[in-house]
Formats: C-alpha cells, sequence, structure tokens
C-alpha cells in the first residue's frame, strides 16, 4: 500500500497514519520518513515481523536494529530501567525525540531476539519527524526499523528512493517528502563514566560533549569490524551506501591539489572508456570536467552536504556512471558522519594528496 502523507490534520492523514499503524500491528513491513532517512519499520516485538525487514532489505541477520518509540514512558518494556543513569536522562532531554540513538541493555523478553542480533543490548531512539510520530503513537508499539533501502544500498531520503530498492517487498509506504538531516542518527552507549560513539550521525560529538562535557568521549577509531565479530551497532560491519560504479575519496590540505589530482584521474577514466563522475561541493563543481558532476552542498553549510549525500550517490546510478572520483570534506561536526558514510560507499578506498 501507498500513502500520500500530507502535511496538516486531513481526514486522509488521518485514514493513512490508521490503515499503516494496522498494518504493522498484523506483523507487516512498514517505510516511513524520519527526520534522517526513510525507515523500513515492523513490531519490534514480534520476530516474523523482524524477519520480513531482514528478507526485504537483504540484510545480514548479525545487523542488529534500531527500536523506535513515541514516549519516554515505552522505556520501560524494553531496557533495564535500573541501567538508565541520570547522564542518559540528560541526554534524552535535549536530543529526544531527534537523530540519537542510545545503546542500553535490554530487557529480558522485551523485543524479538532478531531486533539485537544475539547482543544484550539494544539501540534505541525517538524520532523528530511528526509523521513516524504520528504513526508509532497509532500502532502503540515498539517499531524496530533501519534505513528503507537494499541492504548495501545508499540510504532512501526521498519516498522514489524506498519504491527504487524495496517495490513489491514491503507492506506500505508513507510518503512524507524529502526528510531532513539526511544521514542516519548517531549510536552512543555509556559505559563507566564514557561515553562511546559508535555510529557518528545527526547528533554531533560537539553537541554531545556540551551536555555532558565531564565524560571522556570515544569517537570511532575504525569503520568496520571484523567478520567474526557481531557489531555493537548499525552501520558498524557492512557495506553501506555504495553506488554501483567505482568510487574512490580524494582528500588534501590544499584545494588546488586534490582538484588537480581528480581531473587528472577523471581523464585517464575517460580514456579508458569509463564514464565519469565527481562529487563535490557548490564552491568547486565548476573547476571539473565530467560526464556528471555534482556539488553536493556547500563546505560553509556541512549539514547541506549530509542533506544532499544519499541523493547524489543514486544520481550516479541513474545516469550509469561507472568512475566515481568524490571530494573529502573536514572531519568536524557533522563531518564526521559526512565521511563516515563516505568510506563506506567507497569500500574504504581513499587517496591523499
Amino acid at each position: 500500500m501507498y500513502w500520500k502523507v500530507e502535511p496538516g490534520s486531513g481526514t486522509d492523514r488521518i485514514s493513512s497514519l490508521a490503515e499503516a499503524a494496522m498494518l504493522l500491528r498484523e506483523g507487516e513491513t512498514v517505510a516511513f520518513p524520519t527526520e534522517t532517512v526513510y525507515g523500513l519499520g515492523a513490531d519490534a516485538t514480534n520476530t516474523e515481523a523482524v524477519e520480513r525487514i531482514f528478507k526485504a532489505k537483504g540484510r545480514p541477520s548479525d545487523n542488529p536494529l534500531i527500536v523506535h518509540i513515541a514516549d519516554r514512558t515505552q522505556l520501560s518494556g524494553l531496557v533495564e530501567m535500573e541501567s538508565v543513569t541520570l547522564d542518559h536522562q540528560r541526554l534524552m532531554d535535549v536530543f529526544w525525540p531527534g537523530p540519537l540513538t542510545i545503546v542500553l541493555p535490554v530487557r529480558t523478553g522485551g523485543i524479538s531476539p532478531l531486533v539485537t542480533a544475539g547482543l544484550a543490548t539494544v539501540g534505541i531512539r525517538i524520532p523528530d519527524h511528526p509523521v513516524a510520530l504520528e504513526l508509532l503513537r497509532e500502532a502503540g508499539l515498539p517499531i524496530a526499523a533501519p534505513s528503507a533501502n537494499s541492504s548495501g544500498r545508499p540510504s532512501p531520503t526521498l519516498a522514489e528512493h524506498v519504491r527504487d530498492d524495496l517495490d513489491g517487498r514491503i507492506g506500505g509506504l508513507m510518503d512524507g517528502g524529502a526528510t531532513g538531516v539526511g544521514v542516519e542518527s548517531t549510536v552512543i552507549q555509556l559505559a563507566d563514566g564514557e561515553l562511546y560513539i559508535l555510529r557518528p550521525g545527526g547528533v554531533t560529538a560537539e553537541q554531545l560533549r556540551s551536555v555532558l562535557p565531564n565524560l571522556r568521549m570515544h569517537e570511532p577509531e575504525r569503520e568496520d569490524v571484523e567478520a567474526s565479530e557481531t557489531p555493537r551497532a548499525p552501520g558498524m560491519k557492512y557495506t553501506h551506501y555504495a553506488p554501483q560504479g567505482f568510487m574512490h575519496i580524494v582528500q588534501g590540505d590544499k584545494a588546488e591539489a586534490v582538484m588537480a589530482w581528480i581531473q587528472q584521474d577523471i581523464r585517464a577514466a575517460r580514456a579508458r572508456g569509463e564514464s565519469t563522475g565527481v562529487l563535490t561541493f557548490e564552491e568547486r563543481a565548476s573547476q571539473y570536467d565530467a560526464d556528471l558532476v555534482i556539488a553536493c552542498g556547500s563546505l560553509s553549510e556541512p549539514a547541506s552536504i549530509a542533506h544532499g549525500l544519499y541523493a547524489a550517490l543514486r544520481q550516479f546510478d541513474q545516469q550509469g556512471i561507472a568512475y566515481i572520483a568524490a571530494e573529502g570534506c573536514p572531519e568536524v561536526g557533522i563531518g564526521l558522519a559526512i565521511m563516515n558514510r563516505l568510506r563506506k560507499a567507497a569500500g574504504h578506498r581513499l587517496v591523499r594528496v
């Protein structure tokens, strides 16, 4: 089923939300917009429903899912509440609803074991999107929801992206227009008085530090885990966000050197007969000559880069681009999340000049 969810509170919107919530209660999957990307949701307490998520996405079963709730009162049914400290509560006060996922000890029997991939913890968040919140309230369930894309593909920021990947494989799709942040939530865990960023995302390290300045913060030191390990959070283990063509990242301290290297690289690819693309920024797009040059936001507004990243990666596929050179951006603020996603999309192929 497909619903176009218009702003406001008309009867069509109310009816659409009621139908989608009923599908979730019946154990079906429903894709819906959040402030980060579109998610593919199912009842987190229903193992058969959660299995439908993995099947639709082609997602490895050892990759845990984030659980979305509408209200903090739902936490008591999902996690061990004695583990929720004042520091956790401070983060919730500031960033919920919002793009922050907090990993906590799971309550025995609270959710399907498929959600946690066998771990003793679960990631929880409250999304900051009116459609997502209304759907969660209407369903009255905790909803497990990874991004609504085929596993490994760029995450969807438009309903049409969901259709491109999952049409015919899911129960329903709520079209709420473009998402806002454009990259997934930040995933964090508190342990022994320290804060670990398991996945950078829509909440920056600087923002977290401003709320809990006394905690020692650990940012990700590596992008992936070994094949034998179960990741502690989604997006840590497998190649993600990848376009179909070959892509690598070019990064350096001097913009002129980076641009010169990329242009030479693109010329060589053209000489081999490959269609070429450059992923860059508004400030530099005019400096490149390739079959497709995409200005993904502005360096002066890093949030705009995050907002347009996944749509840009999909555009290369739509144009059949076989060889892509992507400019890296500074890894501060939201730039940490942008580079995390770019590295995964490029299979960690990075050139420093």
